[in-house]
């Protein structure tokens, strides 16, 4: 993850080792050798993925692309990515991400303990669906309710429940009664975006208070809201409550369109988001630049 960068690239390579320096950890050994079930420790996952965005980011201006508030009308980013657009458009410092990131993972490793939750995937279901469905699985055998919520509404036919691993097993029992086409468990270590996260929320707040946040150059498309901000305030409010709640990624895309934007440009590892905004609105151009390659043909588009 990310070698391809550092080997190509020394601003990359510097990139990697600034997050090392901040965490005081080598984690781009990690991110270049593994083992992966290491690097899949939330801890870890979150700042690697931020690291190679920002990396991606940092190759594109060291070649000579002007800064994103000169080309872009606004940033967005999915969960943890959100803390990469920020970090992109000025409201935090390379390290300083690093830092809340490496702490928001374990704090969201640390809210629930292994096993107790768990998310799924429900193809085919549109938001309502989902919620319906979430609603419908909250309800134990025992009469006591648990844990069951909407997390992530991605794209059209694409959202995400999580919450107790219980509740999480009977909405796919739900979905397959309501003829939905696949419900999909997740091999993720916590529920995210659920109220499981609460004591994960709690943390970040106390992090986030007191991290220095400056206003945005352009900007970034909150997933709570799916709605635009710039203010440190708001941006540190958010940020706390997206512990917790869902991400509005479709309606977020629709609100990029809405304003004007025509062309969504993934930074970072892999091509989900890409993929995504495709499925949300076909009109909008969406690609990926990731690779060495992506950013040779990327570079000559702009």
């Amino acid at each position: 993850m990310g070698r391809d960068l550092a080997d190509a690239f020394p601003v990359a390579r510097h990139t990697f080792e600034e997050v090392d320096d901040a965490l005081s950890q080598r984690l781009s050994a990690l991110m270049f050798e593994g083992p992966a079930e290491e690097l899949g420790l939330t801890e870890n996952t979150q700042p690697a993925l931020m690291a190679v965005s920002l990396a991606v980011y940092r190759v594109l201006i060291d070649l000579g692309m002007k800064p994103l508030p000169e080309v872009a009308a606004l940033a967005a980013g999915h969960s943890l990515g959100e803390y990469s657009a920020l970090a992109t458009v000025g409201a935090f410092g390379l390290a300083d991400t690093a830092r809340l990131l490496k702490r928001r993972g374990q704090a969201m490793q640390r809210a629930v303990p292994v096993g107790t939750g768990a998310m799924a995937a429900i193809l085919g279901a549109n938001l309502d669906d989902a919620v319906a469905i979430a609603e419908a699985a909250r309800a134990a055998p025992d009469g006591k309710t648990e844990v069951c919520q909407t997390a992530n509404d991605n794209a059209p036919g694409q959202v995400v429940i999580s919450g107790h691993a219980a509740a999480v097993e009977r909405a796919i029992a739900i979905a397959a009664e309501r003829g939905f086409r696949k419900a999909i468990k997740l091999a993720v270590s916590a529920p995210f975006h659920c109220s499981l996260m609460q004591p994960a929320a709690d943390e970040m707040a106390e992090a986030l208070a007191a991290a220095t946040i400056a206003p945005t150059a352009i900007p970034v498309v909150s997933n709570i809201t799916a709605a635009p901000t710039t203010t440190p305030s708001e941006i540190r409010r958010l940020l706390v409550e997206q512990v917790t709640g869902m991400v509005r990624w479709r309606e977020s895309v629709l609100a990029m369109k809405a304003a004007g934007v025509d062309k969504i440009v993934e930074l970072g590892s892999g091509k989900v988001l890409a993929g995504l905004v495709k499925r949300i609105d076909p009109e909008i151009a969406g690609s990926s630049v990731g690779t060495p390659a992506d950013i040779e043909t990327f570079l000559k588009t702009v």
